[in-house]
């Protein structure tokens, strides 16, 4: 982590009430450093257009006492600091209308380097959704892209989940709370797997500690659209907050890119939505890979030579017995529930379970709400 001295000042400009990023950034930019802000007069800071209020914070110097107690925590967490004057600060999220002056940064800063592209969707993903997050997670970071999401239940956590289960995949999440907040919960293994074995990174511009607010989030999609050459969206309702983050990417003059769906199911609404006004229509990797600029192409990594019915036949080999029976009457989109797996393999029910356990466990089918299976994507 850097020295705690030379970002005392940084954490305290994100302590001050009310002064906001584009704020803190244009006080950077008429000041240099932080410490040099925080000696200013207070005539100085309210010519630059302050509110009286986050003035006189800085003025009255509160907000460095503050600070030091969120050092404090920044460095029991183990946690980077990633400041506007440092030259890890992804160069993309530079260009945006309001970037973040400073991001708290766990696990592996070298996620900030490679190309990045975004994945939202729904919180309530059907079977078809998880299944083609997973599945395009995994193939873009197995082309060299670094996925990035919010960590949200649903798409975000699918995303995620298929960026790790790619050899190299690399995958960042941006969160809606303080760094040291795990939410939601039940991601709790994921975020490990994430900031544990140098394979991604995950980033917050908000102060330790701080909760997982509503207002939080649109605030936070803007970080994931200003990272990535471009935003893909998987299933989305009318009013998701996936197309917020899609629309700022528009803004940002980013790549955008919906995936079809069922036309009768709401979820689909939102990348259809965003494929009439002109997003690219996703069904693979290539679709999203072939819009990038050509310097990016070029730098991506080799193609992957076997396909998914391949990979399956594969699996389908290793298997004997119950498991090569309970695994042939799964598919990938469509769920089946145990008591008909039961039926149809005639295995009685502890026998069925003790087999798709441990078919799960060996990453080869996905267990659903309400004990349904399916064939997880290779």
């Amino acid at each position: 982590m850097p020295d705690s001295p030379s970002h005392l000042g940084w954490l305290a400009l994100g302590l001050v009430p009310g002064l906001g990023s584009r704020n803190a950034v244009k006080l950077i930019d008429a000041f240099g450093e932080p410490e040099a802000i925080f000696r200013a007069p207070l005539t100085e800071l309210e010519a630059l257009g302050l509110t009286a209020a986050a003035a006189q914070s800085i003025h009255s110097r509160e907000p460095l006492l503050r600070a030091e107690k969120e050092m404090k925590q920044v460095e029991a967490t183990n946690c980077h600091l990633v400041t506007w004057t440092d030259a890890a600060y992804p160069p993309l999220l530079r260009e945006i209308y309001d970037p973040p002056a400073m991001l708290y940064l766990r696990g592996n800063p070298e996620a900030l380097r490679p190309p990045t592209i975004a994945m939202v969707g729904t919180r309530r993903p059907t079977a078809y959704g998880i299944q083609m997050a997973e599945r395009l997670g995994r193939d873009l970071a197995a082309q060299g892209l670094v996925m990035v999401s919010g960590l949200a239940r649903g798409i975000d956590t699918m995303a995620h989940r298929g960026a790790l289960a790619s050899a190299a995949g690399m995958t960042i999440g941006v969160l809606g709370c303080g760094i040291d907040v795990v939410y939601p919960k039940e991601n709790r293994k994921l975020f490990e797997q994430m900031i544990g074995g140098g394979r991604g990174a995950i980033l917050s511009e908000l102060p330790m500690g701080t909760p997982p607010t509503p207002l939080n989030f649109p605030v936070r999609n803007r970080i994931i659209a200003g990272l990535g050459l471009g935003v893909v969206v998987v299933e989305g309702t009318e009013h998701s907050g996936s197309l917020i983050t899609a629309r700022l990417g528009m803004e940002f003059g980013r790549e955008v890119y919906g995936v079809p769906g069922n036309a009768t199911q709401p979820t689909s609404f939102g990348p259809h939505q965003l494929i009439k006004q002109g997003a690219k229509l996703v069904t693979g990797w290539q679709d999203v890979v072939e819009e990038l600029p050509t310097a990016v192409r070029a730098a991506l990594g080799p193609v992957e030579t076997t396909t998914a019915a391949e990979r399956a036949s594969l699996v389908n080999e290793s298997l004997q017995g119950p498991q090569r029976v309970l695994y042939n009457l799964l598919a990938p989109d469509e769920p089946r529930h145990i008591d008909d797996l039961v039926e149809r393999s005639g295995l009685s029910s502890s026998e069925t379970l003790a087999v798709l356990f441990d078919l799960e466990m060996k990453g080869y089918i996905r267990q659903l709400p309400g004990k349904q299976f399916v064939k997880a994507l290779l």
